[in-house]
Order: C-alpha cells, then sequence, then structure tokens
C-alpha cells in the first residue's frame, strides 16, 4: 500500500465527473488519488465522513478585504477565517476600498503587507484600472495579479474612480496586449440618479435594469473592437441574459457572475429601513430572480460569487439613500445558494461548477476548484440536510451585519482542509501570484 498524509472517505465526493462514493488521498498537499470508497490506503489520519459530502474548497472570486487602511471595515485575519467557516479555500481580493487601492505595483506591495502570515485560506489579488493608471496594468499583471477590476459609474470612493468610455477603451486595449483580464462593475452612470428619499423603492428606482443592460451593451462593443477578454461583476439584472447570449454568439469573450444574494433575497422582501441589504447594483424582483436561474442553469452566468462589501454598522443607517451599499455574506454563500438551489432541483454538483470549478478557471487557478489528482487538496466536510439560523454576531467576519441574519439555511460546513491541513486558527494560507 502507497502512504499518504491524509485520507478522507464519503459516499458523496463530488468530482468533475459527478457525485460519487470515493476516498481522496493526499500527499504533498495535493490531491494525489481519487480511489474507489472502500480501498485499502495507508495514512496516519484516514476520516469517514459516511453519508456526509465531501467538497473541493470553493473559490470566491470576489471579495473586498479593506486592507490595508480601512481594516476596521474588514482584514485579511477575520476576513479569511470568516470564508474558510464558509468552505471558501481560495479567495481573490478587490482593489478599491483599501487604503492605497491596488493600482500600482507598489500599492500591490503595502497589500502583501498587511496580509503577511494573517490569511486562513489563499489569496489571489485583482488589480484596479483607473484613470490614468493604464501604464500600470502591465507591471501589476508580471508581479502576478489574476485582471483588472474597473468601475464604469462611481465606486464609491473617490480614490477608485470610474472610467471613462475611452478610458475604458484604452484599458482594454492594454490589457489585450498581453491576455489580461477586465472585470467591471457595469452601470452606465448616465441612467443613474440619487434616491428620491429613504425607502427601498426608492432606491430601486434609482438604479433601474436599463443602467445594467446599457453598460454591459457598451462593454461588449469595446470587447469585440479591441479584443479584450472582459468579464460583467454581480449580474442582478435578468435583462443582461440576452446581451451576454448575443454578444458570445458573435465571438465576443464575454463571462458573468452573479451573487448569492441576488438569487436568495428579492426586492418585495426587504425591510424598510433594513440597510444590510442595499448593494449596488440592488437587489431586484422575485421575477428577476426567478430568471437568474435560469440564466445560470443555461450557462450564461457563468459563476457566483459573493461580493463581499462589509462596513461599520454606523455606515448602515436606516435610509436607503445614505447607507453604505454592500452585503456581508461570505461565510454564508455555500448555505444561501445551496438551500435555493436544492428546493428548485439543482444538485451540489451544480453549486460546485458555480462557486468552485469555474471561478478557479475564471481567475485563472488551475490548482483549484476540483476534488481531482494533481489539484491543491482544498476540500469541505458538508452535511447538506443541517439546519442552521444565522445569528450575526456569531459569524466571522469583522462588523455582525448580514441580510441573512434570523434566516434558517441549509447546510453547515463541518471542517475545511487547505492544501489536506485542517484550518485550525493558525494562518496558513498562501499567496496565489503568476502563474499558480
Amino acid at each position: 500500500m502507497t502512504a499518504y498524509e491524509l485520507v478522507v472517505r464519503s459516499r458523496r465526493v463530488v468530482t468533475p465527473e459527478g457525485e460519487r462514493a470515493a476516498a481522496v488521498a493526499v500527499r504533498g498537499g495535493r490531491v494525489a488519488a481519487v480511489e474507489p470508497y472502500g480501498a485499502p490506503l495507508a495514512a496516519p489520519e484516514d476520516v469517514d465522513l459516511r453519508d456526509l459530502t465531501l467538497l473541493p474548497g470553493l473559490v470566491d472570486t470576489h471579495v473586498h478585504v479593506n486592507d490595508p487602511g480601512r481594516a476596521h471595515w474588514e482584514g485579511f485575519e477575520t476576513a479569511t477565517r470568516a470564508a474558510a467557516a464558509g468552505g471558501v479555500t481560495t479567495i481573490v481580493d478587490m482593489p478599491l476600498n483599501a487604503l492605497p487601492p491596488t493600482v500600482s505595483p507598489d500599492a500591490l506591495d503595502a497589500k502583501l503587507r498587511a496580509a503577511e502570515g494573517r490569511c486562513h485560506v489563499d489569496v489571489a489579488f485583482w488589480g484596479g484600472a483607473v484613470p490614468g493608471n493604464v501604464e500600470e496594468l502591465r507591471p501589476l499583471h508580471d508581479r502576478g495579479v489574476r485582471g483588472f477590476k474597473c468601475f464604469m459609474s462611481p465606486s464609491g470612493v473617490d480614490e477608485f474612480p470610474p472610467l471613462s468610455p475611452a478610458e475604458l477603451r484604452a484599458a482594454l486595449a492594454e490589457a489585450a496586449g498581453f491576455g489580461g483580464l477586465v472585470v467591471v462593475h457595469a452601470e452606465d452612470p448616465a441612467l443613474l440618479r440619487e434616491p428620491g428619499g429613504p425607502s427601498y423603492r426608492q432606491f430601486l428606482e434609482s438604479r433601474p435594469d436599463a443602467a445594467e443592460r446599457g453598460a454591459v451593451e457598451l462593454l461588449a462593443e469595446e470587447a469585440a473592437r479591441t479584443g479584450a477578454r472582459v468579464h460583467v461583476l454581480h449580474v442582478s439584472s435578468a435583462a443582461c441574459l440576452d446581451v451576454l447570449e448575443a454578444a458570445r454568439a458573435r465571438g465576443v469573450r464575454i463571462s458573468a457572475e452573479t451573487c448569492p444574494h441576488y438569487l436568495t433575497l428579492d426586492a418585495e422582501q426587504v425591510p424598510e429601513g433594513d440597510t444590510a441589504y442595499k448593494c449596488c447594483p440592488p437587489i431586484r424582483s422575485r421575477a428577476n430572480r426567478d430568471l437568474l436561474w435560469d440564466g445560470l442553469a443555461r450557462g450564461v452566468l457563468d459563476c457566483v460569487v459573493s461580493d463581499h462589501s462589509p462596513s461599520t454598522p454606523d455606515l448602515k443607517v436606516p435610509d436607503f439613500a445614505a447607507a453604505w451599499g454592500g452585503v456581508s455574506s461570505l461565510q454564508l454563500g455555500l448555505p444561501a445558494v445551496w438551500t435555493e438551489a436544492s428546493r428548485r432541483g439543482f444538485g451540489l454538483p451544480d453549486v460546485v461548477r458555480w462557486m468552485a470549478e469555474r471561478p478557479a478557471e475564471l481567475a485563472g487557478l488551475p490548482g483549484k476548484g476540483a476534488i481531482a489528482p494533481g489539484r491543491d487538496a482544498d476540500l469541505v466536510a458538508f452535511d447538506p440536510d443541517a439546519a442552521v439560523q444565522v445569528d450575526a454576531a456569531r459569524l466571522h467576519h469583522r462588523n455582525p451585519v448580514t441580510p441573512y441574519h434570523g434566516r434558517t439555511l441549509r447546510g453547515a460546513v463541518l471542517t475545511t482542509w487547505l492544501r489536506g491541513r485542517p484550518v485550525d486558527g493558525v494562518p496558513h494560507g498562501r499567496f496565489l501570484l503568476g502563474a499558480e
């Protein structure tokens, strides 16, 4: 018998081939073999989950850690603990809401210093494309960022301004020159307006579907013109789906994501004054939510990631016109999505495709996202039938604010392994830079 460091067995292992009974053998932090469930395998630790599910660690490509500079909103230590508790073993940090934002190699160095020795999961980084930094994109790419985040409308923070159409074209052309990826907050600023009052209805009306659709149309045109690879962030409006389909049909390299809150919450259930629900673009109607699920099922939407965008509770004032916009759900994405997906007839292999495999592909992380030989042994023991009531005060992210507070979700993460080692309170995450 071949000696391994760890064997994890389950009658429900989710692999790229589907769900099956298997024994996953780990050596050197990677999956060395996937054998039959009862195979005799020598290892100092042999864990049998029996009928509990074994998933690959999820990959969340849309996390605002805010560190350095706004670590009181969220920091690497708290964000990555929350990620691990939610079955996420890799995050990709967004460049804004940190001070400085990650728009130059020096700013990336500041980010790495802030994160050093504090990460409980592996961390990769997006760079930022802002007015005036087009010459920084290639150096950032060479330093190993996964791509470049930009806004087509105001970001909410002055230090990360949006790109004009001409600046967007220049950034796309520059990224196309070295094969870079540009990930885009797509809302047309000409169609946005200030809310007419504090209610959720007034906030929703201020950011209409047409603003998202129009921005995605422009982005697809510019991607076609420049040959750039682009990705639409946090699609909230189903009005974008046919635009995405049409662009792909004519060969535009465009992908798109949505988020747990758009798939599990709806405008009709948002309580007045509860600005934990406020995000940009906004949570829309129940009928729109159903269409997003259809787009996900058809592959028009590629992946589901959190857009974890936290703040301190004082910024969530009970006024939808004035409150900070961002949903905190990094720890809750898996059970939230599974609760709704299972109700709609989807299986855990679907969830893994949306939340592990495709995000890993998006960010160029070939070692992540699947239980298969050669991949990192990022594993999650998951009880898909457990009922868990969310208590915001018991979550690991820094501030106890989430729209899921008090809700009962289906599914519980029991153990998370990062490269074959349990996430146990001692940070052992790595930076994923370059071709890793």
